[in-house]
């Protein structure tokens, strides 16, 4: 079975298309700080306008537990929504499954997550929720990448409901993540950060025989460096991953990838943007100033333009997760050395969702400086993992 794409759903003009878009992006004090999922919306909405039909746009906004929230409203989204597209863009402040819908082209429905239904693991309950949604449309497109990894109503259920189909959102994500999966171009380098191994014990096993050089930073490393018998202070470590991790480094070597680990931290004091901090080597973290009270807060120098020469000679590259802390400026550095170097990649460069997309905006990159920045960093992850994604599979795709 092949993707049902937008060609699938035939003529379209003069019919009303719900489309299910991610456009949960952060807020501070009810201001947008990063826009991305809302650009990356519009190509596929302007087509569906340029072909003659009216939308309505459906999306969730954090987490508002089943009910109304104004702080999770998507009101700001639908203005920005209409700045971008360049005209009137209709907002319901309803609930989703209750708005009385207007004449207007575009309108934008309040937040699927203020109904408990839209997420409830009772499949009943999620079928009542997309047959309300069902009921004001003519077809349906699926374009929020970064939830086809969740059985939702939404997602899934609400794509049974009605003839539907893959926006190009969507389209465009499984093409690029399919070249760094089935048809690979090498040197292949997968760079992993973040907080917690054991939210990328799945892409790791998966990884380990596909890749060509595995690198890794974020508070993820010093679980590794634990595992190869380092102290490692107060740094994030999970215990009882230790010997999960010795595994990976026994198969990396059996497997001849070159699993790569930083050679210096910096580390500080304390988790604060102005805390006295230093340079030290991997395996002497509680050598610092600072003894066993010692927090590695990012890679070092050494590290970073290690990982970035790394980067450079590749001809295909993901990422997924921060080198350090980069909210606070002392503690960038190595995050922006990752990022600067995917740049510069002569192939393919993916920034691999999440926070990492989240880090190279704010670090003042542009987007079109990458290959790829996918809109889905869970979504993209499982993808990596070989995972079926159920918001995938009923549009067609087979993994």
């Amino acid at each position: 079975m092949t993707l049902r794409t937008l060609d699938s759903l035939g003529p379209l003009d003069g019919r009303t298309v719900v489309v299910r878009c991610d456009l949960n992006v952060p807020l501070r004090d009810g201001a947008i700080t990063d826009d991305g999922r809302i650009r990356a919306s519009v190509p596929t909405l302007t087509r569906l306008l340029d072909s003659g039909a009216r939308v309505r746009v459906l999306s969730h906004l954090g987490r508002p537990d089943g009910h109304p929230d104004e702080q999770y409203s998507l009101g700001p989204v639908a203005r920005r929504l209409g700045e971008l597209l360049g005209r009137p863009v209709a907002f319901s402040g309803a609930p989703a499954g209750e708005t009385d819908l207007g004449d207007a082209d575009v309108t934008v429905l309040e937040n699927l997550r203020f109904d408990p239904r839209e997420t409830t693991k009772d499949g009943d309950g999620r079928r009542a929720y997309a047959a309300e949604l069902a009921r004001f449309a003519d077809a349906f497109v699926s374009d929020g990448f970064g939830v086809v990894h969740r059985e939702q109503a939404s997602v899934v259920e609400l794509a049974q409901m009605l003839p539907s189909a893959a926006g190009t959102l969507i389209a465009d994500e499984l093409t690029v993540l399919q070249r760094c999966t089935d048809t690979v171009e090498r040197p292949y380098t997968v760079i992993l950060g973040g907080s917690k191994v054991s939210d990328k014990l799945g892409v790791i096993d998966h990884l380990l025989p596909r890749v060509d050089s595995l690198l890794i930073g974020g508070g993820m490393l010093f679980t590794f460096l634990a595992a190869q018998g380092h102290a490692v202070g107060r740094s994030l470590l999970e215990q009882d991953q230790i010997d999960t991790v010795r595994g990976y480094l026994e198969r990396a070597q059996q497997h001849g990838v070159q699993l790569v680990l930083p050679t210096d931290i910096v580390v500080a004091a304390e988790f604060a943007a102005d805390a006295p901090h230093e340079t030290v080597a991997a395996d002497g973290i509680e050598s610092s100033s600072f003894g066993p009270s010692a927090i590695g807060l990012d890679i070092g120098p050494q590290t970073a333009a290690a990982f970035a020469e790394r980067v450079r000679d590749s001809t295909t590259v993901f990422w997924n997760g921060p080198m350090g802390v980069f909210e606070f400026p002392a503690f960038a550095a190595g995050t922006r050395a990752v990022a600067q170097a995917l740049t510069e990649v002569g192939g393919l460069s993916v920034v691999g969702g999440g926070d990492s997309a989240a880090a190279v905006r704010a670090l003042g990159f542009r987007d079109d400086q990458f290959g790829h920045i996918s809109t889905g960093g869970g979504a993209s992850l499982e993808f990596l993992e070989g995972k079926t994604l159920p918001g995938l599979s009923v549009l067609g795709w087979a993994a």
